[in-house]
């Protein structure tokens, strides 16, 4: 008696599980094309952020090299 009540009962327990199970595998290909999608391109504040990145190294290699001339330039004066 108890053993019917028990499988009828499941499958409305179990329906939510079984919507998110759904849910999860319909969705995961979208997912992972978004995924792919985002890891393939740039978007323009990526790219400014980079571009300021490469400005800002590039000007401290200049500092460094004219430290460095100038550095070099003192030590070969006659004194």
């Amino acid at each position: 008696m108890i053993r019917p009540l028990i499988l009828l009962a499941l499958p409305l327990l179990l329906g939510g599980c079984l919507v998110s199970a759904a849910k999860t595998i319909v969705t995961a290909p979208i997912k992972a094309g978004e995924a792919i999608y985002d890891a393939s391109t740039e978007s323009q504040e990526e790219a400014d952020l980079k571009r300021g990145r490469a400005a800002r190294k590039a000007e401290e290699q200049a500092t460094r090299d004219a430290r460095r001339a100038e550095r070099e330039r003192r030590e070969a004066e006659p004194r």
